[in-house]
Parts: structure tokens; sequence; C-alpha cells
């Protein structure tokens, strides 16, 4: 196996300058660098690092493609819909979202909205990493 040092979630995006209003604007993040390759940006209050890059294959993605873990869905997509994002609403068997959050056999909670390009963003309180 490799080692890994550290980790970055990358997107895909049609237009690096909406994208970085998006991310910055409405999701709180803060630009740490940019080159013609991209913008990385950190995201708030997890220490983590993410990646925006320009491709024509942006949005093409039609599963989540970024999850947030965070303490209360229900207050996190009040939080983002007040900065204009429309949360997605899901009627699928065995997963229905209401208000924009599903609750998922397990106890879990989960919202999903998109980005400008259409990828697919999610907010969870998960314990994967616990």
């Amino acid at each position: 196996m490799f080692k890994v040092k550290s980790y970055t979630a990358t997107l895909a995006v049609s237009d690096i300058d909406r994208a970085k209003e998006f991310y910055t604007t409405q999701l709180g993040c803060d630009i740490i660098n940019e080159d013609d390759n991209g913008v990385a940006l950190s995201v708030p209050g997890s220490g983590e690092m993410l990646a925006i890059y320009p491709s024509s294959f942006a949005g093409t993605n039609q599963a989540t493609v970024l999850s947030f873990r965070v303490e209360d869905v229900a207050e996190a997509v009040r939080a983002l819909t007040a900065t204009g994002i429309t949360m997605e609403e899901y009627d699928f068997p065995g997963l229905k979202t209401e208000n924009g959050v599903a609750t998922l056999p397990d106890g879990q909670h989960v919202g999903w909205f998109k980005d400008p390009d259409g990828n697919i963003l999610a907010i969870s309180d998960n314990n994967w990493s616990e």
C-alpha cells in the first residue's frame, strides 16, 4: 500500500470565477492559493482543503461528489438556504427528503445541494470517522 501524507477533494468546474464566488461567498471557504490550474480553498472549521479546477467535464457526475460532516444537518440546511442555496428534494424507494433532509435507516441525517455546475454536494451528521 502506498503511504498517504494528506488528501484533497478535487472538483471540476466550468467557470472558475463563478465557482470561486459560490465556494467563498455561499459556503464560506477561503482561498489558499490560485493559479492557472485552479484554486485551492480551505473548508471552514475543518482544516481540510478543496481544490476546484476548470474542466469541460464539470457537473457530469450524477452522484454525490463531496460530503461535509456537520453537527446538525437541519441547522446547516438553514444556514445554506440563507445564502441562496436550494436543497435537493428526493423521493426514492427507501430515501425521501423532507425540507431538504433525509433520515437514513441507521438514523443519520443527510441533505444534498448542487454547486453552479451541478456537482452534487452533501451535508451529513455521519460518524464514519469515529
